[in-house]
């Protein structure tokens, strides 16, 4: 019967019996039959099976903030007895497009050669994944935290910086004050296309200042953001920790250090649950310790030049 609920957890889930075949590397036929075991057992119809979706019952969902819980109790507890009390299982994570390249997954062989039993799943995206629909253990957010019924660990905040290309600077002038920017372009970044930019951000007195800019290009994810700005197509806001390289390389160049946004917040995000896994704490623990190295380097180095939001 735990296999079954296990496979429960995940159609609810991800509300869909093939995703949830695709995430447990088992056949659709061997999840639909585990389910149908399922309500015949506890006679209760758990899931509505329609052609486009599938959603819980009230039964469904009664039955699923009982089990979650019950079932990370249950590995914990065999985790207990286990050689060395290696993890095992596996681990979903969902991480900024940028920080999974750059930093996260060159490094994940640190903590994997320590639990060598233990998978993880890596999504890389700048869209705002759902953490519970989607059955992520943990997201790493960059930015504001608005997601109501999700605990977030606080890590730090990353400086930002105002860049530009040399080809831009050269073909639009440098800009030096704030009025200059009516000369110029700004490369918009949006999460979703079709949203409003907020234009050109700054700190002034502990307060935001959004400043329209016009601008030639819109973007949803952070790759193509600093690729356009290397294009010359404007002047971008960005993490001063992702841009490091280009900058040691000449391919951007900073701009008005004296007026750049707020840092931004990383944060982990996580499910309330009455019993956090093991293998879900530990790796929150070394990832927290990951960022939170990355981030003192970036205030480090704005610190010395002389980047700061006021």
């Amino acid at each position: 019967m735990l296999e079954s609920l296990r496979t429960f957890v995940r159609v609810y889930e991800l509300a869909s019996f093939t995703a949830a075949a695709d995430s447990l590397g088992l056949p659709r036929s061997t999840v639909s039959e585990q389910i149908r075991a399922l309500e015949q057992r506890l006679g209760a119809r758990l899931l509505q099976r329609t052609t486009r979706k599938v959603q819980p019952t009230q039964d469904g969902t009664l039955l699923y903030e009982r089990c979650r819980d019950m079932l990370d109790q249950i590995e914990e507890l065999e985790g207990l007895f286990r050689e060395g009390k290696a993890l095992k299982g596996r681990l979903r994570i969902d991480l900024p497009v940028a920080l999974a390249r750059n930093l996260v997954v060159p490094r994940l062989g640190e903590f994997l050669n320590q639990h060598p039993d233990l998978e993880i799943e890596v999504s890389a995206t700048d869209r705002r994944v759902d953490l519970v629909r989607e059955g992520f253990d943990c997201v790493l957010r960059i930015g504001e935290v608005m997601d109501a019924g999700l605990v977030a660990r606080r890590i730090g905040r990353y400086p930002l910086v105002n860049c530009a290309s040399p080809a831009y600077l050269s073909q639009y002038g440098t800009p030096r004050t704030l009025d200059d920017l009516a000369h110029h372009y700004l490369v918009h970044y949006v999460p979703v296309l079709g949203a409003r930019s907020t234009g050109f951000e700054y700190e002034q007195n502990g307060k935001t200042i959004c400043l329209p800019m016009r601008g030639r290009v819109t973007v949803n994810n952070s790759d193509s953001y600093k690729e356009a700005c290397i294009g010359g197509f404007g002047l971008i806001q960005v993490p001063l920790a992702g841009v490091c390289e280009s900058l040691d390389r000449g391919e951007l160049q900073l701009v008005l250090p004296e007026h750049v946004p707020a840092p931004m917040s990383a944060s982990l995000l996580y499910a309330h649950r009455r019993h956090l896994p093991r293998r879900v704490r530990l790796f929150m623990d070394w990832l927290a310790a990951v960022i939170g190295q990355d981030i003192t380097t970036a205030t480090a180095l704005a610190q010395r030049l002389q980047i700061q939001a006021s």
